[in-house]
């Protein structure tokens, strides 16, 4: 099976982007603009021409120590084709892992009963059907929640305005101390989004006080819940609750799928599940060179 490694210098942009966008797995964190903005290198395992491909990010110390490395906002990527894949040929990919590679830790959209997989979750929600039947699907608590928004009175307005977004979500979560790289790779992904229109800044307002604010990304049949933030008088009013539902709503009745992309945090994820979303998992794969050497 004639499986290459190409840098991101040789490979085929358009070949490589058309069997992410018809695979069965397609996502939006595997397409090469994405991973151009996430990654700070990354290069790519390609089955013949173009059938079956698995994109890796990585980087390096010292110029001579790689490891490839799972990066900010790349919840997961793996392997993408739009055939049924045998756990012969995944085998055969994790075997293809150059072992210049000295460690690897990435989020797979594929697990094997060998090897070191841990599983993580993610919640969608598919919107092919009317809001009214949706609705019915949140739980009890959210449908509550969601009632205390409208009481409110509280209104979105959609206005592309980043600032007010990262500024919101610097203030709420300082506590975190996170990096200014995080940022920074934020930054240029909802340019490019709104650059491309295929992402929006959605905020929320209580009596002309900013609230709440989201920003989500729209790309090949999938939305999702990219960046969002709350302040005190937002998380009292359900605001949040009240985003989400009003993208919901929206986009209802559409061939789409609502990707909240999933949390580790068990209150976190509780909250995406009580919009009636379905947990689909993915897999950590770790492992260093010499057991990768002897998979």
């Amino acid at each position: 099976m004639p499986i290459k490694y190409l840098s991101r210098e040789e490979l085929d942009d358009v070949k490589y982007n058309n069997c992410i966008a018809e695979s069965t797995q397609s996502n939006v964190y595997a397409f090469s603009w994405y991973l151009d903005i996430v990654s700070d290198q990354w290069s790519a395992l390609i089955l013949n021409d173009y059938e079956v491909v698995m994109p890796l990010t990585w980087n390096s110390k010292f110029k001579f120590l790689n490891y490839a490395i799972q990066p900010f906002f790349c919840q997961q990527l793996g392997l993408y084709s739009d055939k049924s894949l045998s756990k012969e040929t995944i085998t055969q990919f994790l075997n293809k892992i150059p072992l210049h590679f000295l460690w690897v830790d990435l989020d797979l959209n594929f697990q094997l009963d060998k090897g070191n997989f841990t599983t993580r979750k993610n919640y969608v929600l598919d919107l092919n059907k009317d809001y009214s039947l949706l609705y019915k699907g949140y739980r009890k608590d959210r449908r509550k929640s969601l009632r205390k928004a409208e009481e409110a009175n509280i209104e979105y307005k959609d206005f592309n305005n980043k600032k007010v977004l990262i500024k919101l979500y610097k203030q709420e979560f300082s506590h975190l101390n996170i990096s200014e790289k995080y940022f920074q790779v934020v930054d240029k992904i909802i340019d490019y989004a709104l650059e491309n229109k295929i992402g929006f800044v959605r905020n929320i307002f209580y009596s002309e006080d900013l609230i709440c604010s989201g920003f989500f990304l729209s790309y090949n049949k999938k939305i999702y819940y990219f960046f969002g933030a709350s302040n005190k008088k937002g998380k009292q009013l359900g605001a949040t609750t009240f985003l989400i539902d009003s993208v919901i709503k929206e986009f209802s009745d559409t061939i789409t799928t609502f990707d909240f992309e999933g949390s580790s945090v068990s209150n976190v994820a509780s909250f995406y599940k009580s919009f009636g979303s379905s947990q689909i998992d993915y897999y950590r794969f770790s492992a260093n060179a010499i057991k990768r050497a002897f998979f």
